[in-house]
């Protein structure tokens, strides 16, 4: 995925799922944008992935501080 932020995946998530419920997608785009939801809420899964680690991280080390 290329250098997107969390907000951006979800945006463009929610703004292919509007057209797909508004039936604006035709059938040569329906595929190629579902896969590219996949590969966002693969992008998103990771990120909050990492940052729960992080977070695990920072709070295990503040722990380990006192």
């Amino acid at each position: 995925m290329e250098a997107l932020k969390y907000r951006e995946a979800v945006e463009e998530i929610e703004r292919i799922i509007a057209k797909l419920e508004e039936n604006k997608l035709d059938v040569d785009e329906l595929g190629e944008q579902v896969k590219r939801v996949a590969g966002l809420v693969a992008f998103c899964k990771a990120t909050l992935r990492e940052t729960e680690e992080e977070v695990e991280n920072i709070l295990r080390s503040m722990e380990e501080e006192q």
